[in-house]
């Protein structure tokens, strides 16, 4: 299994609006992309200071599994609408997940 995480640091003049707008868009996502496998995202609890403000997780069969994901056109809307005009900073990583 593959696991994707994404951090982000939303711009100072985001809005409560635009956050709603993307959770209800990542909540919609698995549902429109057959590959996602588990999809887990949240606002940082703020318990230490400097930490991102917001995780994406998503895990996939295999990588081309992930690569699908990465290039389908309701993955590709969501980053252009509703990640991209809010991030300010992003940082992301895959790794492989023993499925044991």
């Amino acid at each position: 299994m593959l696991r994707h995480v994404v951090l982000f640091r939303w711009r100072a003049e985001t809005t409560p609006a635009q956050l709603e707008a993307l959770g209800r868009a990542l909540v919609a996502l698995p549902g429109q992309v057959p590959q996602i496998r588990a999809y887990r995202f949240g606002a940082d609890a703020k318990l230490v200071e400097g930490n991102f403000d917001f995780a994406i997780v998503a895990d996939f069969d295999d990588v081309a599994a992930w690569r699908a994901y990465a290039a389908h056109p309701a993955h590709q809307k969501l980053v252009t609408e509703n990640i991209r005009p809010l991030t300010a900073e992003r940082a992301a990583l895959q790794y492989r997940v023993d499925d044991a």
